[in-house]
């Protein structure tokens, strides 16, 4: 994969020696195991959930919120979790570092990522987001009105969206400027009065002796060697997931001003919750 971000500085070279190796094939075949085989009793689960609820998913997402909880676990991370979820219909926004970002935000809420289209193509992980129910979007803009009725139905069915509003993931040391596009279709007619929308700030802090970027995911990185990179570090850093105060959509004129306050509060509990 290609991440657009990119850093003045290139990523830290991937060094892995034997201890490391070791981890590597002990960690592996569990997590292998774990998301193929929660991966099975989720669409096992569908076939039934999907002909009597449609949309809706009353059982399934308890199914990945598990499975990703114990995937961290088995990788070895602290975790700590801040703030309380929303209960309120509506979407969640976050600043966005790594694809770790996926295992850390659905372990601490039942959710449903947005995601561009072209990952639905992705081996493997493309299987895994379809299953797990996915919003696919594309960046044209004769789309726009589609995908505004996609985002309608599926919070009308209750579906906690979530989106990252940088577009890309980082190094993990920063939070980009958020886009103001998939704001758009919460301040329709219909949705404004019934949403909110709740900032979530995550940061990665490194492992003792690392650099503070060791999580980060950017540049021309492959995901395999990111991959084996983490599997094989013998003692993890902590994952810190703040939950913010929701913006109610109906207290804003217009999606840059609802932006403009979503990345203001992702900013600040993100950088609150770096190392000084």
């Amino acid at each position: 994969m290609t991440v657009s971000w990119q850093s003045k500085t290139p990523p830290d070279e991937v060094r892995l020696g034997f201890g490391n190796w070791l981890l590597i094939l002990l960690r592996a075949p569990l997590l292998a195991a774990l998301v193929f085989g929660g991966l099975m009793v989720l669409l096992l689960l569908r076939l039934i959930e999907r002909p009597i609820c449609g949309l809706a998913r009353p059982v399934t997402p308890y199914i990945t919120q598990a499975v990703c909880r114990s995937a961290l676990k088995i990788i070895g991370f602290k975790f700590k979790v801040t703030g309380q979820g929303m209960r309120d219909p509506g979407a969640v926004v976050a600043n966005h570092s790594t694809w770790l970002d996926i295992f850390a935000l659905n372990a601490t809420k039942r959710i449903y990522f947005v995601s561009k289209a072209e990952v639905a193509n992705w081996p493997g992980i493309g299987w895994l987001a379809r299953a797990t129910g996915t919003v696919f979007i594309e960046r044209d803009r004769s789309k726009a009105r589609e995908q505004a009725d996609l985002f309608e139905r599926r919070l009308k069915a209750g579906h906690k969206l979530l989106f990252f509003p940088e577009g890309t993931s980082t190094d993990g040391r920063r939070v980009l400027p958020f886009k103001t596009t998939l704001f758009a279709p919460f301040l329709s007619e219909d949705l404004k009065p019934l949403l909110s929308v709740q900032p979530v700030s995550v940061a990665y802090l490194a492992p003792v002796g690392q650099p503070d970027r060791f999580y980060g995911w950017w540049a021309e990185m492959g995901f395999g060697p990111n991959l084996l990179k983490i599997l094989g570090q013998p003692k993890q850093g902590c994952i810190s997931v703040h939950f913010h105060t929701p913006l109610k959509v109906s207290d804003f004129t217009n999606r840059k001003t609802l932006a403009a306050a979503a990345e203001q509060a992702v900013r600040a509990g993100f950088q609150k919750q770096l190392p000084r």
